[in-house]
């Protein structure tokens, strides 16, 4: 069997290609920009790559072409999948019938903290001793890769609520089918495929309507959103954490004190990463893994050798006392909570670089939020964005802290290697490439 995936250096897509691999398929693709570090990963798996979907690259001997969502009407490789009739379906689909449908799946879905949690999931089944399955949006410092087959029966995987494909809007998640699932919590993003939040509820509730009577959900307490989606119908078992309600299954109190069964056992939690947010995403991990037979004591022994994830909260460098940090930061409330995270962890500055990039940051769905996120930082630097559909300097003027707006990447780099001073951190928060500023601005401080 032989597969063709267009969009394959996405995290997903190359997710699949690594688990096609090891099922047996050949595997090749294509993707506009074939870059790190899913190209790197895709590279040292065996995997083809070609650059751009350029018609004649397109091989005909393949049993299936797989589509991912960033795929549109117009795109020469996909308008010749039609034209010879070739058979293609989305990622989430494949997965599912050729490699999920007979595990118990562990289900990561929610706005924030996906990747980390799913990690921290994965982390915990593996150090418990378990061959658990994976695919992740993210690369572990724990692991090698993105995504893995493993053995039966459990499968890890991060649920995105983002479209299937351009033939299937329907989120991805609905094609897992769950037997344990996470649900984080619960904000408006994607205004690019969704009209309003309760257009995302609908998808979140079509993934509570799949899982069976004996399947488990996990559910942030202290998200109304999240409760709204139950309330429509809820046919599982269910298990509550929360840092408000001490009555909760699980509570996790101001000391990062994880209370267990309604308070009868308390379980300090030991973490690398600092954050309320990251002791959440713990919470949840531990809970899912218990489900999976996993004792708590267990759980709480692997997540104290979680060494988190690439590109969150990432330190990449530290140069004459100066920290750069890397983080997928995008949406308001993530800004947010990274910068809290990460506020007073080193006796200087803490600076923020930001990449507007989302479509729906751009869209300005999030305009009237984004100035109060960036409250914890003492001064943030972005560029100037074309085309975009908000006032950039309105925001930065009434933004509650210092907002520099510079015409390039290269400003900010030329700005942070004249001003930064030891002891001061610097973050950069982007979910793309963002020019490769990371490297350049290392490279320009070494130099």
């Amino acid at each position: 069997m032989k597969i063709y995936i267009l969009g394959i250096c996405g995290t997903f897509m190359a997710g699949i290609a690594l688990i096609a691999r090891e099922l047996g398929y050949g595997v090749e693709g294509s993707d506009a920009n074939v870059y790190p570090p899913m190209s790197t990963q895709l590279e040292k798996a065996g995997i083809h790559l070609h650059q751009g979907y350029d018609a004649e690259s397109l091989p005909s001997d393949c049993d299936m072409y797989i589509v991912g969502n960033a795929i549109t009407r117009g795109n020469p490789q996909f308008e010749a999948i039609l034209d010879q009739g070739l058979r293609y379906c989305s990622g989430p689909q494949w997965l599912y019938e050729a490699a999920l449908q007979s595990r118990w799946v562990l289900a990561v879905a929610g706005t924030h903290g996906k990747t980390t949690t799913s990690s921290m999931l994965a982390w915990i089944l593996e150090h418990a001793g378990l061959d658990p399955g994976y695919l992740i949006g993210g690369v572990g410092h724990n692991f090698n890769a993105s995504a893995r087959l493993g053995s039966d029966p459990f499968f890890v995987i991060e649920a995105d609520e983002y479209d299937s494909a351009l033939f299937d809007k329907r989120s991805k998640f609905v094609h897992y089918h769950p037997r344990t699932l996470i649900l984080n919590n619960l904000e408006f993003d994607h205004a690019d495929i969704f009209d309003d939040l309760n257009a995302i509820k609908r998808q979140f509730h079509h993934l509570v309507r799949t899982l069976p009577a004996s399947a488990l959900i996990v559910v942030n307490r202290d998200d109304d959103n999240l409760l709204d989606v139950l309330q429509m119908g809820c046919w599982s078992n269910r298990i509550d954490f929360s840092t408000r309600d001490s009555g909760a299954d699980f509570y996790l109190d101001a000391d990062l004190a994880l209370y267990v069964d309604n308070g009868k056992a308390r379980y300090p939690l030991e973490l690398s990463q600092p954050g309320q947010f990251n002791a959440l995403n713990a919470s949840a991990a531990i809970i899912a893994a218990r489900d999976a037979g996993i004792p708590i004591e267990t759980s709480l022994a692997a997540l104290r050798e979680f060494r988190g994830v690439r590109r969150r909260q990432e330190i990449i460098a530290e140069i004459d006392g100066v920290r750069i940090i890397d983080d997928f930061a995008h949406h308001p409330t993530a800004i947010a909570l990274t910068l809290e995270a990460l506020k007073g962890r080193t006796p200087g500055r803490l600076i923020g670089v930001l990449d507007i990039r989302s479509n729906t940051m751009k869209m300005g769905a999030h305009a009237s939020q984004l100035g109060q996120s960036l409250a914890a930082a003492d001064l943030v630097l972005l560029c100037e964005i074309p085309g975009l559909q908000w006032d950039l300097e309105k925001m930065a003027q009434s933004a509650p802290t210092i907002v520099d707006v510079k015409t390039d990447s290269q400003q900010i780099i030329d700005y942070l290697v004249q001003h930064c001073r030891s002891g001061d951190q610097v973050v950069i928060m982007s979910n793309g490439g963002f020019d490769n500023i990371h490297q350049r601005l290392i490279d320009a401080m070494r130099n």
